[in-house]
């Protein structure tokens, strides 16, 4: 039986290598994209993957990987869109080049990946396409305004093309995970500072605090994500949403339970008082 080819973005750290890796492992062929290729090591010693160069807010590097990925494995099974970063801060001193890097990655990148395998797809009448959302597509903190934004958009567009995908037998996956301990919250995350606005100060450092009390126990590990992404991948269900983390099952389940207002209470209360909505 030959084995099934996946395509994944970002994949230099966190749960993208972390994927690339588990999928290896199942005797998947991985097609690992990334921006700067030349850097990786770990990925190109290990068996059943190759690494390419893929950034998505270049489209010739996209149409180059997926010319090279077809003629290298004539044809793709599931493509993981996983390639995103956050940005944080106050709104209000966001820059335009801010918001539009954001959705340049988060969104329009994914949206650029996407249509250039659908074509791919659709001629196989066949296909898998998961998007890495994050519980923060559902629910949302103070100071992310932005990057909930763009996740919030991949939580619409995954669910809209769905329909006029599925009768290509094209299926389309929604992963959420919650705090992964990733170079996300570091490399991967962008702070907003400024230099005249002053007010937010206080409230973004109370912030920054609450996310470094939390420690480590209170994240997931990337791996775990890993899996739930195979599980998508393989579980040959119509299935739209998979949550992964047990913060984002609580939080998700709080918000959808009690409702905007009470949610929106518990987060408001975080920030008055001395305590973690980590721990809610």
């Amino acid at each position: 039986m030959q084995s099934k080819t996946v395509v994944i973005t970002g994949t230099s750290s966190g749960i993208g290598k972390e994927t690339a890796k588990f999928f290896a492992e199942k005797r998947w062929n991985v097609a690992a994209t990334m921006r700067t290729p030349k850097k990786e090591k770990e990925l190109k010693e290990l068996k059943n993957i190759k690494v390419y160069e893929l950034d998505v807010t270049k489209q010739e590097t996209i149409d180059k990987a997926y010319k090279d990925i077809i003629n290298d494995y004539k044809k793709v099974d599931v493509l993981v869109n996983n390639a995103g970063y956050a940005l944080n801060g106050p709104f209000e001193t966001t820059t335009d080049e801010q918001i539009r890097s954001q959705f340049d990655v988060n969104v329009f990148g994914l949206f650029d990946v996407t249509r250039t395998f659908l074509g791919h797809f659709r001629q196989n009448q066949d296909g898998i396409i998961i998007n890495i959302s994050s519980m923060g597509g559902k629910i949302t903190y103070p100071l992310i305004s932005v990057y909930h934004s763009s996740k919030f958009a991949i939580e619409g567009f995954s669910e809209s093309i769905s329909y006029e995908l599925a009768e290509f037998g094209i299926k389309v996956k929604i992963v959420e995970p919650g705090n992964i301990a990733t170079e996300f919250g570091t490399r991967s995350k962008e702070f907003i500072q400024s230099d005249t606005v002053k007010d937010y100060d206080p409230f973004f450092e109370q912030f920054i605090k609450k996310f470094e009390s939390a420690g480590p126990e209170l994240y997931s590990h990337p791996h775990m994500v890993a899996e739930v992404i195979y599980r998508a991948a393989t579980d040959g269900t119509d299935r739209l949403r998979y949550i992964a983390g047990d913060d984002a099952k609580r939080l998700i389940s709080l918000k959808h339970d009690e409702g905007d207002e009470a949610f929106m209470s518990m987060i408001k209360k975080s920030y008055t008082h001395n305590q973690s909505f980590f721990n809610s």
